[in-house]
């Protein structure tokens, strides 16, 4: 059993009283004004640019990477930095064409532009599915892993690391957004120094155990001893295809993916909506560079332990009754940090979890208080009660997913468990956001016929071999979910077509093209993370 030192549990706390004391601070800078919905749950106007990018990181990165991507680096490779690399692109294309649209019409939450773009049936609808997707999905794996990381680590039980987690998480989400928000800045400062940490000491321990003379000395080892590990592209036969298959990373499904994430999800777009339209792109821009650090802290040391359970080390940690875990990587990697050093890194993988679970656990709050008790349980709600039920959200949201998170002991990659099922509604919901923005005559029929069909579709190209008796060969999420939004959005366009009221349709929101311009400097960074997106794809093809 492995526990942190006295010193680690000292640096420990002093990371946790500086965030709450910190986060009470903001609190309390603000108490004394008339706090409404606005300020509690988009903190409007208050947060800077580099406030803003470290909170999406901070809220976007969490249990699920230190140790579910690393889990997958393990088992898969360089490959899975896919998800984090693309993402880098993707927050671009959210900056330049996304963001003007949800600033310039004053939307503050998702289902708010369905109900302003489409009607309120559309929005109750989809705010129900978001719901559903954030607590039983999001939330839960957040709890689960983090819950399971922490006490692979200190060997406290896994109930009361989740319980613990639940607490921390609460006291910083009942601020409101504006507490999240800094916070965030010291959480994501926290992650990486911990994060690179980390990846040190990985490649210090394989620089020692296979004689590398120093730690950069421990990358050519690591690219020899697992080549197979050091592809960004899967072929048809290769074992991880079905997860990552070939250049739908690329040019299909992915994109479909990240783009839902980035630019039609509460969880990650709320930060900047508060926001002026530069601010709010600075903020993504600077999301996206971080974002192209993020493998270097989680896949990195997922190889180096890969490497290293090879040559025979580990072999008691990463086996769960005899089965190999490759989410044990991390924490493993962890428990070989001197005293003081590891706590700093517990520090870090604390600050991931709770810093995603506060913001998860605030746009629940923020869909639920007000596109759904404000909608339709109580209209005329005070901005207090409205205030006063978000927290509530807040705390019951964390009891349910606390209570389901114990399940997902079944799943070997929690990231692909993750990944697959978000999946199953991005689709859908992508569509209905991406005709909504730039084709007018978009019906509300078509988007609810759309959000409806999304999930069944989902289901049958899952169970396509199974439903045909093995005549159909399974067929890759990402491809799944390219075929289905396919579909999808023909289905969108063919009812669309087929109401003739669909030509006098008004555009209920303001887009002209000025709305897309941006600025030189904007540019240039955009060109930066572009080429080094190309570099990375070229030499790790």
């Amino acid at each position: 059993m492995n526990h942190l030192s006295t010193s680690d549990y000292i640096v420990f706390f002093i990371y946790f009283i500086v965030v709450s004391g910190y986060g009470y601070w903001v609190y309390r800078s603000k108490k004394s004004q008339n706090v409404d919905t606005k300020d509690y749950f988009l903190a409007q106007g208050s947060l800077t640019w580099w406030a803003i990018g470290a909170s999406i990181i901070a809220s976007n990165i969490s249990s699920e990477h230190f140790i579910a991507m690393s889990g997958s680096g393990f088992a898969m490779g360089l490959a899975i930095s896919s998800y984090e690399w693309m993402a880098a692109a993707t927050l671009i294309i959210v900056a330049v064409f996304f963001l003007p649209i949800y600033i310039k019409n004053k939307i503050y939450t998702m289902p708010q532009f369905l109900s302003t773009r489409y009607n309120d049936t559309v929005s109750g609808v989809m705010a129900i599915i978001w719901l559903l997707i954030y607590i039983f999905v999001n939330l839960t794996s957040i709890f689960f892993l983090g819950a399971l990381a922490i006490e692979t680590i200190t060997g406290i039980s896994f109930n009361y690391c989740i319980i613990a987690l639940a607490i921390f998480s609460v006291f910083i989400t009942l601020g409101g957004m504006k507490v999240i928000g800094y916070t965030d800045v010291i959480q994501v400062f926290v992650l990486i120094m911990g994060g690179l940490i980390t990846c040190y000491k990985a490649l210090d321990l394989v620089s020692v155990k296979l004689g590398a003379h120093t730690v950069m000395g421990a990358l050519p080892i690591l690219r020899e001893q697992a080549s197979d590990h050091f592809h960004m592209i899967f072929h048809p036969g290769d074992k991880y295809y079905d997860d990552l298959p070939g250049v739908a990373v690329l040019a299909g499904g992915l994109w479909i993916n990240n783009l839902n994430y980035w630019g039609c999800n509460q969880y990650i777009v709320q930060r900047a909506l508060g926001a002026d339209l530069k601010t709010g792109r600075s903020g993504l821009i600077f999301a996206a560079f971080l974002k192209l650090l993020i493998p270097v802290i989680v896949v990195i040391p997922g190889i180096a332990a890969y490497v290293l359970y090879q040559h025979g080390y580990f072999h008691a940690e990463m086996l769960d009754n005899g089965i190999l875990k490759p989410d044990h990587a991390y924490p493993t990697l962890m428990n070989l940090l001197p005293s003081g050093v590891k706590g700093l890194a517990f520090a870090a993988l604390t600050a991931a979890i709770v810093a995603s679970l506060a913001g998860k656990s605030n746009s629940i709050a923020t869909i639920f208080t007000l596109d759904i008790f404000k909608k339709y349980i109580d209209k005329k709600a005070s901005e207090r009660k409205l205030v006063y039920v978000g927290r509530v959200a807040v705390i019951v949201a964390s009891i349910v997913a606390m209570v389901i998170a114990p399940t997902l002991r079944t799943f070997d990659q929690v990231y692909q468990f993750i990944q697959e099922y978000v999946g199953f509604f991005s689709p859908g919901i992508f569509t209905i956001f991406l005709l909504g923005f730039f084709w007018k005559r978009t019906t509300s029929a078509a988007a609810l016929t759309t959000a409806i069909a999304t999930i069944p579709l989902s289901v049958i190209f899952k169970y396509l071999p199974q439903l045909s008796g093995g005549y159909f060969a399974p067929i890759p999420f990402l491809h799944r979910m390219t075929w289905v939004f396919a579909i999808v959005m023909l289905l969108t366009i063919v009812v669309t077509l087929l109401d003739p009221k669909s030509k006098e349709n008004k555009q209920a929101l303001e887009v002209d093209s000025s709305m897309f311009k941006v600025t030189p400097g904007f540019i240039i960074a955009s060109v930066a993370i572009c080429g080094i997106l190309t570099a990375l794809y070229t030499v790790f093809w």
